[in-house]
């Protein structure tokens, strides 16, 4: 095959694949943006606001603020809880944390059980609506945490693409440069006969 030919073949292969990976990295973007658009407009419905920093200045055990929920959620004090990370904060060191701290470490389905086994229980009954909802709530936010997880991966998967599809061009770029620059009677492979009696020469 000339050389030239092959070149050409290999650029024409390239700028497919810069195609494909301009197309893959649009539409990852695309993805990020939706999502976070999404998960930003559904988390600002729900009007939920962190403890102000003054509650974190004393935190004690059975209260709203505990020691354990400083590290992660004292950086948000006073914030609406508007992104991924905000939601995964609130849900795993704050709503968790309480229903840990509720008989039966607030776990709904034991929470149930025992108000169905005592309907006239009152306490019971409070702490089965109370576990419900939080658990549902929580539910709700580490869901949007993944979401947002989910659009951060498409994000660094664009880069990727384009990162690669700019590579690719200067690939394409060099060989179509190369296929100008060889002559038209250069092939690939040549084979070298050597006649019978005829030692080649050492190199």
């Amino acid at each position: 095959m000339s050389r030239q030919v092959f070149d050409k073949l290999t650029s024409a292969g390239g700028m497919v694949a810069v195609v494909v990976l301009l197309v893959a990295g649009g539409l990852l973007t695309w993805g990020h943006s939706f999502v976070n658009s999404n998960v930003r407009s559904q988390l600002a419905q729900q009007q939920i606001t962190f403890p102000t920093k003054a509650a974190f200045a004393h935190p004690k055990a059975g209260t709203e603020i505990t020691q354990a929920m400083i590290p992660s959620v004292s950086q948000y004090a006073g914030e609406q809880l508007l992104t991924g990370q905000q939601a995964e904060a609130y849900a795993d060191h704050f709503i968790k944390i309480h229903l840990s701290e509720m008989p039966y470490g607030g776990v709904y389905s034991k929470i149930s059980a025992a108000a169905i086994a005592a309907p006239t229980n009152k306490t019971l009954t409070a702490l089965k609506a109370t576990s419900f909802q939080g658990t549902t709530l929580r539910g709700l936010l580490l869901e949007a945490y993944a979401f947002s997880t989910i659009g951060l991966v498409m994000l660094w998967g664009a880069i990727a693409s384009f990162i690669l599809a700019l590579a690719m061009a200067v690939l394409v770029g060099l060989g179509l440069t190369h296929a100008r620059r060889t002559e038209p009677s250069a092939q690939m492979l040549t084979n070298r006969k050597v006649s019978a009696g005829t030692v080649p020469a050492a190199t």
